[in-house]
């Protein structure tokens, strides 16, 4: 949501938002604040969480003056890059979102090295069991991680017995026996329904939200990619500031 240019001036409000100009970004927050105070008729927080690595773009604003009628929006910005150097501090913090937000970091930390990927997850995953966390907490949070965090199917396994193994120490088998066997079952059965045209749908998605519509190029890259290539790309997303990064080669 947060990965539209920065908001720039000139047009007026209704010019620039017929040619479709508003910035995705800035407009929603502005949208999703008055729209919780109109409901709720009490003062509303906003606050914008940036995933990219771009320093230099920190949106914080959104505003336009009209007819003599001024209006500006201001809101808290946290960029996720600026906790990269407080990892050991967010795998230790019972907050959950610590622990998702170090998952983000270090993915992106290891985008070309599977084993400190693997050793990172491992990392993480151990620590799901270490905050006492209940049952159905522990299972969300795995799948947000193995979600973010993919593994080539060798370390991948291999991840799978130290899991059994973490469990076996903690005598909490939350993740392994059934879960696992529905885990599999989904797998299998993305793969009989057509793995690549769901992880091509899932990556247009994504594109389109951060870079806006497609070109007719784009879209059959997408439909006819396999799906070793749709995973690299989908890597590339982490960190593009174009959509031509996003196709470049490794």
């Amino acid at each position: 949501m947060l990965n539209d240019q920065t908001f720039g001036h000139g047009g007026s409000v209704p010019e620039r938002a017929i040619r479709g100009e508003i910035p995705e970004c800035h407009f929603l927050e502005f949208t999703y604040n008055y729209r919780l105070f109109d409901r709720y008729a009490c003062p509303i927080a906003s606050l914008a969480v940036l995933a990219d690595d771009d320093d230099g773009w920190k949106p914080d604003h959104y505003g336009f003056e009209v007819l003599g009628c001024k209006h500006h929006f201001q809101f808290p910005v946290v960029k996720l890059s600026g906790l990269a150097d407080q990892t050991e501090a967010l795998d230790t913090h019972r907050n959950p979102f610590a622990l998702v937000t170090a998952a983000h970091l270090r993915t992106r930390q290891t985008r070309h090295d599977p084993e400190a990927r693997y050793q990172a997850k491992r990392t993480l995953v151990r620590l799901l069991y270490q905050h006492g966390w209940e049952r159905q907490r522990i299972l969300d949070l795995f799948a947000v991680l193995d979600w973010m965090m993919r593994l080539p199917d060798r370390l991948e396994q291999k991840l799978w017995q130290d899991i059994a193994a973490i469990e076996g120490e903690s005598k909490m088998r939350y993740v392994t026996s059934v879960e696992r066997l529905a885990i599999q079952r989904g797998i299998q059965q993305g793969e009989q329904r057509g793995a690549q045209k769901g992880e091509a749908a899932v990556i247009q998605r994504l594109l389109t939200k951060r870079f806006g519509s497609l070109n007719a190029e784009t879209l059959t890259r997408l439909q006819t990619a396999p799906c070793e290539q749709l995973e690299s790309w989908a890597e590339n997303l982490l960190d593009a500031a174009t959509l031509d990064e996003v196709f470049k080669d490794n």
